[in-house]
């Protein structure tokens, strides 16, 4: 095969004009706006909502946890927030230091940001999730060691585990 069959289209490109090819897509994509634009995007950080006591280091800890997982935290620093946990239907058995609403799903406590996203993503029929009490290895706590599990509570047949840490 020679060079000019190269040309008229017959056969396989060499090397050399293999990355020529991909220089050029590069190039014509640099100077086209919008062509890889998609790709170079990164999507938007899903927004928390989180209700807490303005002197509660723990939560500002499980407020920094989420970031740093890629959340976007709205804080807001009430005096009691038990009437928000009432307001978003928390019952008084899954009840914590602070509480969040993640995309319609409530949050109640030193929920992992693992376990947030896997609830976006099976997007369950329930309320939201808890990490009762203040479970000492949960993130904003950082005490490891001490087992805890998150449950989901407002679901269908009762409150269940979603996880165990």
């Amino acid at each position: 095969m020679t060079r000019d069959d190269h040309a008229t289209g017959g056969g396989i490109p060499s090397g050399e004009e293999s990355r020529r090819g991909a220089l050029r897509l590069a190039l014509a994509a640099a100077l086209v706006p919008g062509v890889w634009a998609g790709a170079a995007r990164a999507a938007p950080a899903t927004r928390a909502e989180v209700w807490k006591d303005p002197t509660c280091v723990c939560c500002e800890g499980w407020a920094r946890h989420m970031r740093e997982a890629g959340f976007e935290m709205a804080v807001h620093e009430v005096a009691d927030v038990r009437p928000v946990k009432a307001a978003n239907g928390v019952p008084e058995s899954m009840w914590s230091c602070h509480t969040a609403v993640v995309e319609g799903y409530i949050v109640e406590g030193h929920v992992p940001a693992t376990d947030v996203r896997r609830l976006l993503a099976e997007r369950p029929q329930a309320k939201g999730l808890s990490a009762p009490g203040m479970p000492p290895s949960a993130p904003g706590m950082d005490m490891q060691g001490t087992p805890f599990e998150v449950i989901l509570f407002g679901a269908s047949g009762g409150a269940r585990t979603w996880a165990r840490h």
